[in-house]
């Protein structure tokens, strides 16, 4: 009764969520931080005042998010950590200004940056030719490759943990591919420059789409948005789940040239008219419209990352310097495995992958003081 499709698939696996005890969760990059207190405000709001909008079918295209959207791109330069807050307002720190203005046009917003990687996907990625991507990555997209009958080429990282990008710029040339990575990447938490992205972008297929996922780029990164007038081949992706404490509502978006957002809604009306529900795109709304709030708290995590880093290294640790929300790091003489049990006993949650090459390591999601000081406190002791 199965169909062939079905049995191909190989199902991504998400960080463990616990059933039997209550832990602390630093092993899914979500965001220790509440939302803004205005978001839930926002919603109470909406229900209350507008309860037929239940009822009703929200704006297909999310209009009035999208233009939110921009703004708070505007404003940030797309990388919270670094914006300046006055008065309830942000701006960009001179290296994140972006020479354009963002316009809803160029914005398109789906159920969580899954969902919009998975448009992404089937808009532009071929199934005559491999994708090329990282071999250590995000693991959804060999996940989606296979889902809609995509080759892909893993490129194995340099020794330094970085994108071999001169590799991937060979096999794209050679077989007019596209190039998908993560920046920073996951789960390393190293970034490109903007600069190197523009070069590898200089070199890349200029009719093939280039995908940059800046899911964690508001903690520390350079975005890629000010490329987007000179590369209209160029599709960053981004989520409101890490930096805006949106995991458990789902908004993702894309920004790229209108054309290529025009391409995209193409995918999505025939998939799902509505993808983005009233109350998403009310929570979301509200979120854009406090992007300081949001600042300070990016800020807290830079904070505590380089707090935990510089405790890991003091205690022997090797610590990746991370531009990210998370840490990856190793202990001589012991296994990914036995630090994640470690942990788990003392009722704390991180991620160990068992993937070759990586399976030394683990993936500790940036907490809030007191979860990074608990954290320390079990680390120290290994």
């Amino acid at each position: 009764m199965l169909s062939q499709r079905l049995n191909n698939l190989h199902p991504y696996v998400p960080g463990e969520q616990p059933k039997d005890r209550v832990y602390i969760k630093l092993n899914a990059n979500e965001n220790p931080y509440p939302p803004a207190p205005q978001v839930a405000e926002a919603l109470v709001d909406a229900v209350k005042a507008k309860s037929e909008k239940l009822a009703l079918y929200p704006d297909p295209d999310a209009n009035e998010l999208r233009k939110e959207i921009a703004n708070m791109l505007n404003a940030t330069g797309g990388v919270l950590c670094r914006s300046q807050s006055q008065g309830g307002k942000c701006s960009p720190c001179e290296k994140d200004k972006i020479p354009f203005e963002v316009t809803p046009d160029m914005i398109f917003c789906g159920n969580g940056s899954d969902e919009v990687l998975s448009f992404v996907f089937y808009t532009f990625f071929e199934s005559d030719r491999p994708l090329i991507l990282p071999e250590h990555t995000y693991s959804f997209y060999p996940v989606y490759c296979g889902f809609y009958k995509i080759p892909m080429q893993t490129v194995p990282l340099k020794e330094d943990w970085t994108l071999d990008t001169e590799k991937m710029l060979s096999l794209a040339e050679k077989n007019q591919s596209s190039i998908i990575f993560a920046n920073p990447n996951a789960p390393t938490g190293l970034s490109l420059s903007r600069q190197q992205v523009a070069e590898m972008l200089r070199q890349a297929p200029k009719d093939k789409v280039f995908v940059v996922d800046e899911a964690y780029c508001d903690f520390g990164g350079e975005s890629c948005i000010p490329l987007i007038k000179d590369f209209p081949n160029l599709v960053i992706v981004r989520t409101f789940s890490k930096s805006l404490s949106f995991a458990g509502m789902r908004l993702g978006y894309i920004v790229s040239n209108p054309d290529l957002i025009q391409s995209v809604f193409t995918v999505k009306n025939s998939f799902n008219h509505f993808p983005v529900d009233f109350l998403a795109q009310t929570a979301g709304i509200a979120s854009c419209k406090n992007a300081d709030y949001y600042a300070g708290t990016a800020k807290k995590v830079v904070e505590e990352r380089q707090s935990l880093t510089d405790f890991l290294k003091s205690k022997g640790w090797f610590v990746i310097d991370s531009l990210t929300n998370f840490v990856f790091a190793k202990k001589e003489g012991l296994s990914g495995q036995e630090i994640y049990q470690a942990v788990k006993k003392e009722g704390i949650l991180i991620r160990h992958f068992a993937t070759a090459g990586i399976e030394d390591f683990v993936r500790i999601t940036i907490g809030n003081h007191e979860q990074t000081e608990a954290l320390k406190k079990i680390l120290g002791e290994l």
